[in-house]
């Protein structure tokens, strides 16, 4: 048999959540508010697959551009490429630090 090359092939324990973390998500994180230019770092929760970038954007620090309804248009860098991807705000974390 061949192997998956789905969107979520290979991610058994990256899109995950540990046994204390599962459960409905808090009110904070979808209602929080981001302002263009705010860092952000994409944090996948898996038990919503709505509005969820690829794997590959797990962990990558980026920057609000803007809004398109409920979702956040978001640049990242990827090499010497910036992309742009939507992200619904249960995936997006504020960045702590800088």
């Amino acid at each position: 048999m061949r192997k998956p090359k789905g969107l979520r092939a290979d991610s058994r324990s990256l899109l995950r959540r540990k046994p204390r973390e599962r459960g409905k998500i808090g009110l904070s994180t979808i209602l929080h508010e981001y302002k263009p230019g705010e860092k952000i770092v994409i944090e996948l929760n898996p038990s919503i697959h709505k509005g969820m970038p690829h794997r590959r954007y797990q962990g990558k620090v980026g920057d609000i551009v803007g809004r398109r309804g409920r979702a956040y248009a978001v640049n990242i860098a990827e090499g010497n490429v910036i992309k742009k991807i939507l992200v619904l705000p249960e995936h997006l974390k504020p960045q702590i630090g800088e």
